[in-house]
């Protein structure tokens, strides 16, 4: 997809913040009139983009919001596919609903449903997500990979890779994976992933990722001290970009979903057990069949858990909630 005349424009004022920029250099680049440029330069001051303009020299961006808009994100966005088409709301019920509404009505693949505040957010299993506004990343992912159905929560794990590798790279901070869809920091849980299908018997249509990351929260009701941190708790206090994490991600998904359709899970799987805190420890698998206790010995490659128990039997677990202990019992 191609840039908006907003997304050139903002381009140009970040490769030139520390210079102005003329409202005719401006013109010229981008192909429009210089009312136009005013009228767009107007409406991101409106957004809180603090842009100064001097007669005779032009303009120079001074400050940036930390906003999540489509053109926030895919400013200097390097991907193909994922995030080119982004539907963004302020408050909305649930970014997972709108996204399987466009995946029936056959969206491109990569579209991202993404807002600002979610009413009736929710997780695994039917429980509530919290997504406060304004101080994290609440958004949906739609892609439609050839696979049979059973594949699908293969996505679920390099998902959860994608999200440690941008969490990596844009606050240096070390996450850890809890099978089969927690991002951990310090044993508290930062980023929650829902993975649903739209599929027939032997074919996948769409696959609906939805991704929870608390970025900026700055406390948690007493009840979720103990379980949930943020970036910027985990980070000094530090606040974080979160079109950069947006825009960082997205990229990394891209390379690694290329690789995934090409090579298939197993190098995907390398780096998930990496990254995974949950294997080589004993662990109490909650699953809808009843508890199972004993020590992860790993994933197999269609990712699902093994767990071995005090008879020395193994099994496979599909879908579990995971409570890791500190030593056998």
């Amino acid at each position: 997809m191609a840039q908006s005349i907003r997304e050139k424009l903002l381009t140009l004022l970040l490769e030139n913040q520390n210079d102005y920029i003329s409202g005719q250099k401006i013109s010229e680049q981008l192909g429009c009139s210089r009312t136009a440029i005013w009228k767009h330069i107007s409406e991101l001051k409106k957004e809180g983009y603090d842009v100064e303009g001097v007669q005779k020299r032009g303009y120079r961006l001074i400050s940036k919001p930390n906003n999540i808009r489509p053109h926030d994100i895919r400013t200097n966005l390097q991907t193909n596919t994922i995030g080119q088409h982004i539907h963004f709301y302020d408050v909305v019920s649930s970014t997972q609903e709108i996204a399987h509404t466009l995946a029936l009505e056959g969206t491109k693949e990569g579209t991202v449903v993404i807002a600002e505040h979610q009413s009736n957010g929710r997780g695994r299993l039917g429980r509530q997500w919290e997504s406060p506004k304004g101080s994290g990343i609440w958004m949906s992912l739609i892609i439609r990979p050839n696979i049979p159905p059973h594949q699908a929560p293969q996505l679920t794990l390099l998902t959860a890779v994608a999200i440690v590798q941008a969490i990596q790279a844009e606050t240096n901070i070390k996450a850890e994976i809890k099978w089969p869809n927690d991002i951990l920091i310090n044993g508290k849980k930062v980023v929650g992933i829902l993975t649903e299908l739209q599929a027939e018997a032997d074919l996948v249509q769409s696959v609906i990722i939805g991704i929870g990351i608390n970025v900026n929260i700055k406390q948690f009701p007493k009840e979720l001290k103990n379980k949930a941190t943020s970036l910027l708790i985990e980070n000094g206090h530090h606040e974080i970009e979160r079109a950069l994490l947006i825009r960082t991600f997205f990229q990394q998904f891209e390379i690694l979903y290329k690789e995934y359709l090409e090579y298939g899970f197993k190098p995907i799987k390398l780096r998930w057990e990496s990254y995974a805190v949950s294997l080589g420890t004993y662990i109490t698998a909650r699953t809808l069949n009843g508890e199972i206790y004993g020590f992860a010995n790993g994933i197999t490659d269609e990712g699902v858990l093994l767990i071995e128990d005090k008879d020395g039997n193994t099994h496979q677990v599909y879908s579990a909630d995971i409570e890791i202990s500190s030593s056998q019992s």
